[in-house]
């Protein structure tokens, strides 16, 4: 045996090796081991070392596993994988031929057994989580194009929704507008039809200007008329009852000098039986039918004539002529007597139309201011505010500000829109106190969550003079509106808007910080509910408010800042104080207020200053005065409503209860609800 073959044989068997092609050869067609062992028979195992060599690299036996990639090549032929980046393999040069020492070892039948069967296994466990991983992949793939289809559907929903939504909210506009305007419509036709029955404002000239009167309907005149026919009738009474009594008068008169002559002849002559049984007898007749001069009686027939009963008129008129006896004085006296509870019944009856038909009136004048601000208003046409707000009907106009009912196209709900209007004359100084004012208000009320506060939504401007603050709406009236209708309330259910005004203050004083004095209570200022929340109320207006914060806030409160603001029929003494300093003020000022409000709702009057203007009461000092509370003997009002009464208006401020305190009045207690109303009802009976 040559060396250079010796030597060249396992330099050109490695080559081969680490540069065989590869084949795609599946798994399952490896040869088993027994084409392994066939491979190396007895007869060739005494060959050389590079003729078996040579054999066993070209058996497909070895060729899966020559490297992972092979098997997965023989797995996935589809998939063949490029190596751009690899450079080319170059082939090694081969070495000269050397002669060796050592011969190449040739692996045994046990070795090659071995490697084939690890090779095996190792294929196989590499082969499973490539096969799971292709599956999953495939599965994430069918999950993503069906969430990708899903997700398309849903956003064709959403359009289809967005569209129907927006088709939705046309429609809805459009019906409300047009109800709006029906609704218009109808009230400005009522209102010209009660000018007719109930009034009208008539512009008249007074000098150099024109002034607006008011002229009352047909049928105020018709009231009118009866009023003084029943003052005529009532008159003509009077006068027939001073005539009769003159009568009765006379006629007793005339019987008592018939006793006494017939006494006087008894006593002068004894003797004369007859005569004097004859002087008894004539008594007897004078006092059965006494004639009367018919002068005397005439009057008392011509009144009568002017009667509304006619039948007692002509029974009276046929005794005219004739003498009238005891007993027809007793008659005429009757029917007269009936005739003024008719009379008084009939003036109840009128008094009671009256009253309905003034407060009509005032319903009427109400809805005419209203109808006119709302003419003269820029905000008439239904305009749509912030893209959002759909007004519908003014409510109510004050001095800069004017509030309209509208409907929050984005919540489906009604609220209340107050517009604030800067005048355009007033100087830059003046607009910007305005609006300082009207921020500090939506600072105050926007962080106040509580069921008898009006809730503020929303605050946005419209242009440089005018903004726009949106309120919950409530669906009823305010109290000093209720009270100018009905005068009073009952003292339960006083006592119950007493209660739900107190809840609310002791939210303000105790569970919010700072804590804030509202400063503006007043009946305008309580709003009413109706339907299902009849019996609730809300307080609204924080225009005047304070906030106590701890710098400016110390065991006497804080410092009133604009003296001379608010109502002065419901603000306390204090504030009325004139001096270097200005006046402190706490939640004691609320206080009083609800005094002033509970008085107000039981006796239909104010406590001070009644049917007295602001000037006036600031001017008398009415208020600064007002030491001591009087209660009217009517209507009845119990004890321990007037003692609460006169805790809220006390005089000295130190003495005054604070809402704390007054929250927990026994008055207020449901025991003492309680008694309260047992006493009322016992009283009213």
């Amino acid at each position: 045996m040559s060396s250079p073959a010796l030597y060249s044989g396992p330099n050109q068997d490695n080559d081969q090796i680490f540069h065989l092609t590869t084949k795609s050869v599946p798994m399952s067609c490896l040869p088993p081991n027994d084409q392994l062992l066939r491979a190396y028979s007895k007869g060739e195992q005494a060959k050389s070392s590079d003729i078996v060599l040579t054999r066993m690299l070209s058996s497909t036996a070895f060729e899966p596993i020559l490297s992972q990639s092979n098997m997965n090549s023989s797995i996935y032929p589809s998939r063949k994988r490029k190596q751009p980046f690899l450079p080319p393999p170059v082939p090694a040069k081969r070495s000269p031929c050397h002669t060796t020492l050592f011969p190449i070892m040739i692996p045994s039948n046990e070795s090659i057994l071995m490697s084939s069967s690890s090779s095996s296994k190792s294929t196989q466990t590499n082969s499973v989580p490539s096969c799971i991983s292709e599956i999953e992949q495939n599965e994430l793939i069918a999950q993503i194009n069906e969430l990708h289809r899903a997700k398309m559907d849903i956003q064709c929903q959403n359009e289809n929704t967005i569209e129907t939504i927006k088709r939705c909210l046309t429609m809805t506009r459009t019906l409300l507008i047009d109800k709006s305007q029906l609704e218009k419509k109808q009230v400005r036709q009522t209102a010209m039809e009660n000018r007719l029955h109930l009034g009208q404002f008539v512009t008249q000239r007074q000098g150099m200007s024109f002034i607006e009167q008011w002229t009352d309907g047909a049928d105020f005149l018709e009231k009118k008329r009866s009023q003084e026919q029943l003052f005529r009738t009532r008159k003509s009474l009077n006068k027939d009852r001073k005539d009769l009594a003159k009568k009765k008068a006379l006629l007793q008169n005339s019987i008592s000098t018939s006793v006494f002559d017939e006494t006087k002849s008894n006593s002068s002559d004894t003797n004369h039986s007859l005569k004097t049984k004859q002087t008894k007898k004539n008594s007897y007749n004078a006092q059965k039918s006494l004639p009367l001069s018919f002068d005397s009686i005439q009057s008392f027939v011509d009144h009568s004539n002017d009667s509304r009963s006619s039948s007692s008129s002509s029974s009276i008129s046929s005794y005219s002529t004739s003498p009238i006896t005891l007993q027809d004085w007793y008659e005429y006296d009757e029917i007269l007597r009936l005739r003024q509870l008719t009379l008084k019944r009939e003036e109840a009856e009128l008094t009671q139309d009256l009253e309905k038909l003034d407060r009509h009136r005032n319903l009427h004048i109400r809805e005419l201011k209203r109808l006119y601000h709302e003419d003269h208003s820029r905000f008439n046409i239904n305009n749509i505010l912030h893209d959002r707000y759909l007004l519908l009907t003014l409510i109510g106009k004050g001095g800069f500000s004017e509030v309209h009912r509208a409907f929050d196209l984005n919540n489906q709900c009604y609220v209340a829109c107050k517009i604030h209007q800067l005048n355009k004359e007033w100087k830059d100084e003046k607009k910007a106190n305005y609006i300082k004012h009207a921020l500090r208000e939506y600072d105050i009320h926007k962080h106040l969550q509580h069921k008898r506060i009006v809730k503020l939504f929303d605050v946005f401007e419209i242009d440089t003079n005018s903004f726009c603050t949106v309120l919950e709406y409530c669906d009823g009236n305010d109290l000093d509106f209720y009270l100018k209708q009905n005068k009073t309330i009952p003292e339960k259910e006083a006592r119950s808007i007493i209660m739900q005004i107190i809840n609310a203050l002791k939210y303000l004083n105790l569970e919010i910080k700072p804590p804030v004095i509202h400063y503006d209570l007043k009946p305008g200022n309580v709003l009413l509910g109706t339907g299902n929340q009849s019996g609730e109320i809300k307080i609204t207006d924080f225009g005047l408010s304070k906030q106590m914060h701890e710098d400016s806030f110390d065991e006497d409160g804080m410092d009133l800042s604009s003296q001379g603001a608010g109502t002065y029929w419901y603000l306390p003494p204090e504030v009325f104080v004139q001096g270097p300093n200005p006046p402190k003020i706490s939640s004691k000022v609320d206080v009083w207020s609800l005094g002033c409000i509970f008085y107000q709702c039981l006796y239909g009057r104010k406590p001070y200053g009644h049917n007295l203007s602001q000037a006036t009461v600031l001017e008398n000092q009415i208020i600064l005065n007002a030491k001591e509370v009087q209660f009217p003997n009517r209507p009845q009002v119990s004890t321990e409503a007037k003692e609460f009464i006169r805790r809220c208006l006390t005089y000295k401020v130190q003495d005054r209860p604070d809402v704390l305190q007054l929250s927990e009045d026994q008055y207020l207690k449901s025991s003492s609800l309680k008694r309260s109303t047992s006493t009322f009802v016992l009283r009213s009976k």
